[in-house]
């Protein structure tokens, strides 16, 4: 005769009440779901932007020259980086200020999803404005050759204000990493004197 263990019953802790204006102000965060379908939709437009550029770079591949081809190369791979920082923040964002997502164990979890908060996502999300802005920083340094004639794009100046925009995203990354870094140094000093 075998005995079975009684199961534990474990008293669910009863949810707290709060008012209606507490209520009220919390569900104010489901005002946010139109904002990440509307990036879902400006993700579509960017996969038939990516598409359209492709099909050109298909059709044309010929009779263009290498560098024109590796211009349009980088605008893919810029279409690209926007689309994964669409990604970061429709997900993230969602996950981190509307509700949970619980996708735990499922197989296309992306691996930083399982410790992202809003500190996380800033970061990231300035290190991919960073990468976007590099591409865009190459390809003007690769049309750089043909400053001062009638086929270039840009002026002198106009490169000079995108290498200082560029390094301006690079210190203002480095400054969010800084001030997360003391910001978390503090927590951890506070709860070890607990």
């Amino acid at each position: 005769m075998t005995s079975e263990p009684k199961a534990h019953s474990v008293a669910a802790s009863p949810r707290p009440q709060i008012g209606p204006f507490a209520q009220l102000i919390f569900g104010s965060r489901w005002l946010q779901v139109p904002l990440y379908v509307g990036l879902i939709v400006a993700q579509g437009v960017y996969v038939f932007l990516f598409l359209k550029e492709l099909w050109h770079l298909v059709l044309h591949s010929f009779d263009a020259s290498e560098q024109q081809i590796m211009l349009v190369v980088l605008g893919l791979i810029d279409v690209v980086m926007i689309s994964n920082l669409l990604v970061m923040v429709i997900v993230g964002g969602y996950e981190t200020f509307v509700s949970r997502l619980n996708l735990n164990g499922h197989p296309d979890e992306p691996e930083w999803l399982s410790h992202v908060n809003a500190s996380v996502l800033k970061i990231k999300l300035a290190m991919a404005i960073i990468g976007i802005s590099s591409i865009s920083l190459l390809r003007t340094f690769i049309e750089a050759g043909n400053l001062g004639t009638s086929r270039s794009n840009f002026t002198e100046s106009g490169v000079m204000w995108q290498v200082l925009i560029h390094l301006t995203f690079i210190i203002s990354a480095i400054g969010i990493a800084w001030v997360d870094r003391l910001s978390e140094n503090g927590h951890r000093k506070q709860n070890a004197h607990h």
